[in-house]
């Protein structure tokens, strides 16, 4: 029985290694001057890349939406709560643009609050 526990335990572990191995960073898509093209960048890579770079980028996509909407502050909690649907829609949709999945996601939230966008 104990060989069984250990076994299986070790097979998670490696299954757990080995999908955090093929996570990829963001870096592997700036130009030469440093810089992402977040209008260009796909779902599939928001997915696969570090959580820490997903966490920055969709914080990044917060501020420029809220800064085009002249809002000075953040909510964290809704923000959070967004970031991880955009993930989970993401996951769902690898061919999308990320700004497409925004797009879905705050369509969903606008309609759910019953805002009718234009």
């Amino acid at each position: 029985m104990l060989k069984i526990v250990t076994a299986t335990v070790a097979a998670c572990l490696l299954v757990t290694a080995a999908a955090a191995q093929e996570a990829i960073s963001l870096k592997k898509y700036v130009d030469a001057n440093g810089f992402l093209d977040v209008q260009a960048l796909t779902c599939a890579q928001l997915a696969d890349t570090y959580q820490e770079d997903a966490d920055a980028l969709t914080a990044w996509y917060s501020g420029w939406y809220n800064g085009l909407a002249k809002k000075h502050y953040f909510d964290y909690t809704k923000g959070k709560e967004a970031e991880h649907e955009v993930i989970v829609y993401c996951k769902a949709h690898r061919d999308k643009k990320i700004i497409e999945a925004i797009a879905v996601i705050f369509k969903d939230e606008r309609a759910k609050l019953g805002i009718e966008m234009k």
